[in-house]
């Protein structure tokens, strides 16, 4: 079976600064992977390559089989992003941008699939909202929403609950959970090492653009019998 992420010697610099140092690991159809490290890791760079949002410098990344590069429009049909900024068209209400990104994957008469995205997010009663009128919060759900709504097989969520209450974060992750034991395939940012913990069944640590350590949470943990995903993250940051 075809990863659902390769990512194959990696590179992406920014002037002198080298983000991505050679990064190369496969993400297997099905998993719940975490991406972790420390701010300036290169965990957004990664995420932007995959999602086809900055050019590589150097190697490969696939989504299911396709290039994001030479296959782009085959690689993004199949990728849902949750970017980290707050980014919408103030103009629209939240149903209408929601039917407006199913536009863009040629996708129509979606309003059932919405309707359920919607209820799962506690959107619902904000359908006819305008976007600008909404809590910070708010725009967040809807950008999970809108990573949603193509049910992309590869769902990527780039710091996904960062300033969202606790109540939208089990919501949210309630569902995810559910997205992933119908078989997508996710692909997690946090700096809640806790939802990390709770959540990922393998991680990858990163630090100043590699790969420090991918292996099993379990495999992980069980190099440091007794700590908390959070010790085990600081332990090797520091070696």
């Amino acid at each position: 079976m075809l990863p659902a992420v390769s990512i194959v010697d990696v590179v992406k610099s920014f002037g002198p600064l080298k983000a991505l140092a050679g990064v190369s690991l496969d993400i297997p159809q099905g998993d719940f992977f975490g991406l972790l490290g420390p701010n300036g890791a290169g965990k957004t760079t990664l995420i932007s390559c995959l999602a086809g949002l900055s050019r590589l410098d150097s190697g490969c990344i696939k989504v299911m089989g396709h290039d994001v590069v030479h296959g782009f429009r085959e690689a993004r049909r199949l990728l849902g992003v949750v970017p980290q900024e707050l980014v919408f068209d103030p103009f629209f209400s939240v149903r209408e941008t929601l039917r407006i990104q199913s536009g863009y994957f040629g996708i129509r008469k979606n309003d059932d699939w919405i309707d359920e995205v919607l209820h799962n997010l506690d959107l619902t009663g904000k359908a006819d909202a305008n976007m600008r009128r909404l809590s910070g919060g708010m725009k967040r759900r809807v950008l999970v929403a809108q990573a949603l709504v193509h049910k992309p097989p590869v769902i990527v969520l780039d710091e996904p609950t960062a300033g969202v209450d606790v109540e939208l974060r089990q919501g949210l992750w309630q569902f995810v959970r559910r997205l992933n034991t119908e078989g997508h395939t996710i692909i997690l940012t946090t700096h809640y090492l806790e939802e990390a913990e709770a959540l990922c069944n393998r991680i990858a640590l990163m630090k100043q653009g590699q790969l420090i350590a991918l292996d099993s949470t379990a495999n992980l943990m069980a190099e440091y019998p007794g700590a908390s995903l959070e010790e085990v993250f600081m332990r090797n940051m520091h070696r």
